[in-house]
C-alpha cells in the first residue's frame, strides 16, 4: 500500500519516553496502513533505546519501521528517516513529544483528499502547543491572521506572521519530494537544525495549506533538553553555525520570490541572529562576542541589503545595544518575549 505520511521519530538515549510518542501517533492514526513510523536510534549506548525500536517494528512490521546508525545527532537522524521514507508526505516528531489524536485524524482525512483527488499541495501546517512540564499549563501557537484557513494558496496569499508565529519543525509537514529535491543541509554533531528544516525548503514549496488544528504537542521543561536557557547558552557556536548555513541558504532579495515569502523569510534570519546576539552576551566564553561580530561581519560581506535588514531594523536594534547598559536592555528584551511565549 501506498503510504500517505511517513513520521520520523529521531531517537537518542530516549527510552524513557519514547513509546508515548510512538503510542500518540499509532493510537491517533488508528493503526492505518497507509500511516508509515520510521524510528531512527541515533547510536544510543545508555538505555535500551535500541531494542525498543526492534520491538516497535516486531510489533507493526507494516507501520513501523527501525534504524540504527551510529550517533551523528538529530540532523542526520531526520535525513536517515527521510532517506527510508515511503510516504507522499513527511513529519518529524521528537522522541519526547507526542501528536493529539484528534487533530492527526484531520490531518490523515486531509492528506489522503489531496492524494485521492491528485491535488498537489506541497506544505500543510497545524499549530503546536508548548507543554510546561512545570506547572501544567499549555502555550497554543497558530497562525490565525497570517494564513487563511482551510484553503490551498501560494505564497502571495500569506499575511504579516508575529515574532512568536514562525514555521517552526513542529508545524511543518512537507510533501516528501521537496525536501529530497535539494536536500536539507543539516551538520552532524550539531542542535538546532530544525531551524534549517523549516527555512531551506520553503521556496521550494509552491503550494501550500493551513490546517487549524493543535497536532503536534511540544514538551518544554527537562533540564538536558536543547532549549533549555543554560544550555543554550552553552552551545552558542551551534547557534552561530546554524545562523550561518541559513544566512548563506539564499541571497534573499535575488533568489525568493514573491516578496510575501521573502519577507517572512528575512524575519525569521533576523530572529536568528538577535538570538546569536542574546546568548553571546550571556556568554561566559571569552570569545563569544569576537564570534558574534564575525558572524555580523560575514552577513555584511555576503549580503549587505540583508545586513542592513537584519541589523539596523527594531529587532536587531533592540539586541545589539552598545555599552554594559545596552547589553542590560537586550537581555531585558530577551526576558519579556520570553515571559510571553513560553518557549524554553
Amino acid at each position: 500500500m501506498q503510504k500517505t505520511i511517513s513520521f520520523g521519530i529521531p531517537c537518542y538515549n530516549s527510552a524513557e519516553y519514547m513509546d508515548h510518542c510512538v503510542e500518540s501517533i499509532l493510537a491517533g492514526a488508528g493503526y492505518a496502513p497507509d500511516v508509515e513510523i520510521i524510528i531512527v536510534d541515533d547510536g544510543s549506548t545508555k538505555d535500551n533505546t535500541a531494542a525498543k525500536a526492534d520491538e516497535w517494528q516486531e510489533r507493526h512490521p507494516d507501520i513501523i519501521k527501525a534504524v540504527h546508525q551510529e550517533n551523528g545527532g538529530h540532523g542526520t537522524a531526520c535525513l536517515a528517516a527521510l532517506r527510508e521514507a515511503e510516504g507522499t508526505y513527511f513529519k518529524i516528531v521528537d522522541s519526547d513529544d507526542w501528536l493529539d489524536a484528534e487533530a492527526l485524524t484531520a490531518l490523515l482525512g486531509k492528506l489522503r483528499s489531496f492524494i485521492q483527488k491528485d491535488t498537489r499541495v506541497d506544505l500543510v501546517i497545524t499549530n503546536y502547543v508548548y507543554e510546561h512540564v512545570e506547572d501544567g499549563k499549555q502555550n497554543v501557537i497558530d497562525y490565525g491572521f497570517a494564513l487563511p484557513k482551510n484553503k490551498i494558496i501560494g505564497w502571495e496569499k500569506i499575511g504579516h506572521f508575529t515574532m512568536d508565529q514562525n514555521l517552526l519543525m513542529h508545524s511543518l509537514c512537507y510533501r516528501t519530494d521537496i525536501l529530497r529535491d535539494g536536500g536539507v543541509p543539516m551538520p552532524p554533531h550539531t542542535f538546532y537544525v530544525d531551524n534549517i528544516y523549516a527555512y531551506v525548503p520553503l521556496p521550494r514549496c509552491k503550494t501550500l495549506y493551513y490546517l487549524d488544528v493543535d497536532l503536534y504537542r511540544y514538551f518544554i521543561g527537562r533540564d538536558d533538553q536543547s532549549v533549555n536557557e543554560k544550555v543554550m547558552v552553552s552551545r552558542i557556536d551551534q547557534q552561530l553555525r546554524i545562523t550561518r548555513i541559513m544566512m548563506r541558504a539564499y541571497h534573499l532579495y535575488d533568489d525568493v520570490q514573491p516578496h510575501e515569502l521573502r519577507s517572512y523569510m528575512i524575519g525569521y534570519l533576523t530572529l536568528m541572529m538577535a538570538v546569536c546576539s542574546i546568548f553571546s552576551r550571556m556568554s561566559d566564553q571569552p570569545d563569544a562576542m569576537d564570534n558574534l561580530q564575525d558572524l555580523w561581519d560575514e552577513l555584511k560581506e555576503f549580503d549587505e541589503r540583508m545586513y542592513r535588514r537584519c541589523r539596523h531594523g527594531i529587532v536587531g536594534t533592540a539586541t545589539n545595544m552598545p555599552t554594559k547598559v545596552g547589553t542590560k536592555f537586550t537581555l531585558g528584551v530577551y526576558r519579556v518575549a520570553q515571559k510571553l511565549v513560553k518557549f524554553n
